[in-house]
């Protein structure tokens, strides 16, 4: 398995080589090897689960097309100074259909996380990081947001349901706006990166960092 190898020299060479005072670095990443067989997930355990679903619902741990193109890894940099505000706007996590939207997502520390039920079902929030402060708490049926946040970087970690055992989220949270998740044909783009030499960082849940 050569997985990044091709699309990670590209990103560290953009990163020598750009001289202005910002840039952007965008690429495609790929996975050379024949992909595992897709994963069912079983959710009959909750009727409110399996009935939000006409077909089978498949893991979302490993994504990649018919092409190679690997959708849900997390680009990031890495030794970088940032000193801008916090955004104010909130990132959202919903849980619907008993899955967490999105699977992999990027927050910078300090901002709102709002986080959304729009089933029909009880769920269980719990975040399992190593640095920030974790969480765990219930919302039933009737509580249909709750708010909360990561004060300290960290690299990413998973939110899980101790319900459902198969929702799981990964969250990386960040001290600087320069992270990406790549889309369903594997693109990523990391805009206004100031000029200079910065470590370049992809995760993927099964092959953590590269």
């Amino acid at each position: 398995m050569n997985l990044f190898k091709t699309i990670f020299s590209f990103m560290i060479l953009f990163c020598f080589l750009s001289e202005s005072n910002a840039g952007d670095i965008k690429g495609t990443v790929k996975y050379d090897g024949k992909p595992p067989k897709k994963k069912p997930l079983r959710m009959d355990a909750d009727p409110v689960c399996g009935a939000a679903h006409s077909g089978k619902v498949f893991s979302e741990s490993f994504k990649v097309n018919d092409k190679g193109e690997l959708a849900e890894c997390i680009v990031y940099l890495r030794n970088i100074t940032y000193s801008g505000k916090t955004p104010s706007t909130s990132v959202e996590l919903n849980q619907k259909g008993c899955v967490y939207e999105p699977h992999v997502f990027g927050i910078q520390a300090g901002q709102e996380l709002l986080i959304k039920n729009s089933d029909a079902t009880l769920h269980n929030i719990h975040s399992m990081p190593k640095k920030n402060k974790e969480f765990n708490f219930a919302m039933p049926k009737v509580v249909k947001t709750k708010k909360s946040k990561f004060d300290m970087s960290e690299d990413p970690f998973y939110i899980k349901c101790d319900v459902h055992p198969w929702m799981k989220t990964w969250v990386l949270v960040s001290d600087h706006p320069y992270f990406s998740v790549t889309d369903s044909n594997g693109n990523y783009e990391i805009k206004g990166v100031p000029a200079g030499t910065y470590e370049v960082v992809c995760w993927q849940e099964k092959f953590k960092k590269r």
